[in-house]
């Protein structure tokens, strides 16, 4: 079965809605699309992001959204604004780490995040949607669809899909990326930013740095391989390996 998968988007709302219309173009209305995660922080509409997905699945679009490490930040700071997420090389809040992208964030919320901690919260609380943080709280970890395996950072080589931690799912790096076993599906994945989606044989990162400036990539997966969209049409992803 075709099915098309969009990078890491961060806010990006425009970037958003152009690989959507590529890829309608390509598979049309009602092609399956698997949003790799880290919908918010960084880009300057996260808000519009997470008001454009929620509502094309209320209006029966075959879209799956990943949950990414990003996605983790905005509920878990309306819950606990002391939180700090530990796969973080030094964990810190949220708001307090100016890499990130809270700042952001909260402002596609209306929110000034140039204020003390605790009214901060209180400002966040009154203007996110409740709706919304229960959307990203509740964003699945993980899509397997045949021998394809979707996930926001990638996995634990060796570790059943089952066991593995929702830390490994969205935040591994060092262990994941530097295996060459075969993981059984190819895993397909974000996280790491890079200039252009790549195919390494056992796994295709599609993140190509939409939050920093780089494209949001939108590929499609069928029975031929794995093809990377444009506006001139569609370009093969091959393995590294079979390149030439």
């Amino acid at each position: 079965m075709r099915v098309y998968t969009i990078g890491d988007i961060h806010g990006q709302l425009q970037l958003l809605k152009d690989a959507h219309r590529l890829i309608e173009a390509d598979g049309g209305q009602d092609a399956r699309i698997v949003h790799l995660g880290d919908l918010i922080d960084r880009g300057p509409d996260s808000r519009g992001v997470v008001d454009h997905l929620m509502n094309g699945q209320a209006q029966g679009r075959d879209w799956i959204v990943l949950r990414g490490n990003h996605d983790r930040f905005l509920p878990a700071f309306l819950a606990d604004p002391d939180w700090a997420d530990p796969g973080l090389a030094t964990p810190v809040v949220w708001t307090d780490h100016p890499g990130l992208g809270a700042a952001a964030t909260l402002a596609s919320y209306g929110v000034d995040a140039d204020q003390p901690r605790a009214a901060l919260h209180k400002a966040a609380r009154a203007a996110v949607p409740v709706e919304h943080a229960e959307f990203l709280a509740g964003l699945p970890l993980w899509y397997l669809q045949d021998r394809l395996l979707f996930v926001h950072a990638g996995i634990r080589p060796g570790i059943d899909l089952q066991s593995q931690t929702e830390q490994d799912l969205v935040w591994i790096r060092k262990g994941f990326l530097d295996s060459p076993v075969d993981h059984g599906p190819l895993v397909v994945h974000g996280h790491t930013a890079i200039d252009r989606a790549t195919h390494y044989g056992n796994r295709l990162n599609i993140d190509s740095g939409a939050a920093y400036g780089g494209p949001l990539s939108a590929v499609r997966l069928d029975a031929d391989g794995a093809w990377l969209l444009g506006p001139g049409g569609s370009q093969p992803l091959r393995p590294q390996h079979d390149a030439s």
